[in-house]
Formats: structure tokens, sequence, C-alpha cells
């Protein structure tokens, strides 16, 4: 199957590197590029896509908002491009529905991997970037109790501490070595996760964990 990829980001040069880098992957097209969020919204309802890479900061309409319609409209997967030393819109860009962030200064290889990665239905959350969710999360003051969400109670033991572990941002194989079992669990454990609480990927697995206090900051 081919994957098709929209390219969303003001500043051109960035924008057509990463377009050109995508395009000599066999199984990669690049179907439009996008100067900002209002033309990347365009774009993936006229070419309905797989992925679309926004930049988080863009003229008329930033990245967010882009990520938040394209979203709630589509089955597109949004990852978003950015500079975490500068931008502080973590917890806002996964609401948003966002699979995960690239940052602009990724490696070739990288880039490519991100975009298979989230087509395969996965998300790109390092541990860092769960710090940086969980250090946002903690400003806002949303932390709540437990019992404040009952549908927790429909995992099994087992899956409980499977989304602690995604929460802290562990992947699939740092988790079978976590609960000593294999990855292909896993896999099925992250699968039940989602499934039983309609969560979408792994990174609303990880704000589910903090937002229904599963997992307290710095815990």
């Amino acid at each position: 199957m081919t994957i098709r990829v929209v390219v969303a980001d003001d500043q051109e040069l960035v924008r057509s590197g990463f377009a050109m880098i995508l395009s000599a992957q066999p199984d990669i097209e690049v179907v439009a590029e996008a100067g900002d969020g209002a033309e990347a919204v365009a774009a993936v309802r006229r070419h309905a896509p797989d992925v679309v890479l926004l930049d988080i900061r863009m003229p008329r309409m930033d990245g967010i908002e882009a990520a938040r319609r394209i979203c709630a409209e589509t089955g597109c997967r949004a990852v978003m491009l950015t500079t975490f030393d500068q931008d502080d819109y973590v917890y806002e860009a996964l609401h948003a529905g966002a699979s995960g962030f690239l940052l602009k200064d990724v490696r070739r290889d990288d880039l490519v991997h991100a975009v298979r990665v989230v087509v395969a239905g996965d998300s790109l959350l390092a541990p860092s970037v769960a710090r940086r969710l969980v250090a946002d999360f903690t400003s806002r003051g949303r932390a709540v109790t437990a019992d404040a969400a009952p549908e927790l109670g429909t995992l099994t033991a087992r899956e409980r501490e499977t989304l602690v572990l995604l929460g802290r941002g562990l992947s699939n194989a740092e988790i079978a070595a976590e609960l000593v079992v294999s990855e292909h669990t896993v896999k099925t454990h992250v699968s039940n996760v989602l499934a039983k609480l309609g969560l979408r990927d792994r990174i609303q697995a990880v704000i589910c964990a903090y937002e229904t206090g599963l997992i307290a900051p710095g815990g």
C-alpha cells in the first residue's frame, strides 16, 4: 500500500525538504504541501491522505487548530512538527488529536519511520515528551481522582498495569520487559485498553492515565 502524506509548514525549505525525503520512499507519496493551517485542512479534505505533518506555529490557522479540525472530520493521522524548547503546546496538540511529535531537525530515517509508525496505528510519544505532557498537565491543575473514572473498572489488573506504563511513555518492548511478557501479549493488552476505554491511540491513553488519576504527576 502507498502511504499518502500532506506536509504543512510555513517555512518553504523545511516543507520541501520533508516532502523530498518522503517522496523518495517507494511506499510514500506526498500528495500536497501547505503553507498554513487553513491550507492544510483544505488539502486533507481534497486529497484524503493517511498522514499530515503539521507545523505547530503557522499563520492564519496554527497547527493545533488544523489538527483539531482534521482529526474531528477525517481518519487522517496528524503529526506535529515542533521545537520542544520553544513550543509549550504539547497538551493542547494531543487533545486536538495529534498522534505524535517530530522535532524539526529530525533525522531522515526517523522522519520516514514516524510516518510508517502512525499509519500502522501506533503513536510517537517518547518518554521525554511524556514528561513534558505531565508537566503541562500538572501546571493546569487538571488532576482528578480515580473514583471519578468508573470506566477504569472495565480493565483487568494487567490492563491497568499496561495503562500505567503507557502513561509513563514506555514502548511495547519496554512494557514487555517490565511485565515479563512477550511483545505480542503487550500489543493485545494495549488493544484491549484502547477498545475498552474508547481511545484512538497510545497518546490518548497517556492523557487518560493522568486525567483519571491512575497516575499522579511524578508517579
